[in-house]
């Protein structure tokens, strides 16, 4: 596991993180999001190391490297295994010779090195591609290299420092698929440094939004989704286009706040209210075993109280929302009708 406390770097006068403090587990994915400015570069570089810390420490599994000196400090990086937004690589090396860097610095025989490279190529899905130079290789391939790269050493942290940044959705898919996988057989701790608030839905299980070099809020996945309350989780709901209401109807934007929203809640709403629910957009998953989301509906109701109480009661928040755009026709649905 790492562990960052009271971790604080300043250029100058200038306070980039301040006190950070914050503990990822092994078989953990803790997502950093944040705006550009916000420290998330400087974060990965002081979580390695490889910019000292004004103060506070990093610890991995046990060890404080903050108060190893230099030659102590090599031996514990090796339990760091970084993945670069741009994916590091040497263009005039092969992607086989790309993976073995880390090995002919820690002079690791020739023999064992060849054996090892292979592994890890085979382990990331590019056995057939170890003559390739990066620049036969499509940007996702390349990121895979980086990844076979920063687990040569065989660590027990990785860093990813916008390792999707660029990629096509597929790409990405399958990177954030690979870094998944990876998790689970070696029982990794990952700090995923990221932009991209899909990404962040599909790969982590904790997240913090570092802002002006705090975080800022900090939790688990699910219940930021679930928080109505919640800033990072309102951020990371997914945004779509929904249709627009009838006349007589006016629009609400309805988020899942529970686990144990009934499936056929849109039903039991109309029963409530005695009136027809419109389904005018949905935007709604399954993530670590729980619906999260949002629908857009319509309804022909003037008491807003009541219609957020009916809610309430099922396990849902809602809000009044305009529609997106007119011209869209959207489905009337009755209460006997509807199950979501």
């Amino acid at each position: 596991m790492i562990r960052l406390e009271q971790l604080t770097k300043t250029f100058g006068v200038t306070t980039v993180l301040d006190r950070l403090d914050f503990a990822v587990a092994s078989g953990e994915i803790f997502a950093v999001v944040g705006p550009s400015g916000a420290g998330k570069s400087t974060l990965a570089q002081c979580a390695t190391l490889l910019e000292a810390p004004t103060s506070g420490a990093v610890i991995v599994n046990g060890d404080n490297l903050s108060h190893l000196n230099a030659g102590q400090l090599r031996v514990a990086r090796r339990k760091i295994g970084t993945i670069f937004q741009h994916d590091g690589l040497f263009s005039r090396r092969t992607a086989a010779q790309n993976v073995a860097l880390p090995l002919e610095y820690l002079g690791v025989t020739a023999v064992e090195s060849k054996r090892r490279v292979a592994e890890l190529l085979d382990r990331v899905g590019l056995v057939g591609k170890a003559n390739s130079y990066p620049h036969e290789l499509s940007g996702g391939q390349r990121q895979r290299v980086g990844i076979a790269r920063a687990l040569a050493l065989r660590p027990r942290v990785l860093i990813s420092d916008e390792a999707t940044s660029g990629l096509d959705p597929d790409a990405t898919a399958s990177v954030v698929a690979l870094i998944k996988e990876l998790r689970d057989d070696l029982d990794l701790a990952i700090i995923f440094i990221t932009h991209e608030m899909d990404t962040v839905r599909s790969i982590a299980d904790s997240v913090a939004r570092l802002d002006h070099g705090r975080i800022v809020e900090s939790g688990r996945l699910v219940e930021l989704l679930h928080d109505a309350d919640s800033e990072l989780g309102r951020a990371l709901q997914p945004r779509r286009a929904h249709a627009a209401a009838g006349e007589s109807e006016t629009t609400w934007v309805v988020s899942y706040r529970s686990a144990d929203v009934p499936t056929d809640w849109m039903s039991r709403l109309g029963e409530t209210l005695g009136v027809p629910v419109s389904l005018l957009g949905a935007s709604v998953e399954v993530l670590h075993e729980s619906t999260v989301g949002s629908v857009v509906i319509g309804i022909a109701h003037s008491d807003g109280d009541r219609v957020r109480q009916a809610l309430e009661d099922l396990g849902l928040d809602a809000r009044p929302a305009e529609p997106v755009r007119a011209g869209v026709s959207s489905a009337a649905v009755s209460p006997e009708a509807v199950s979501s």
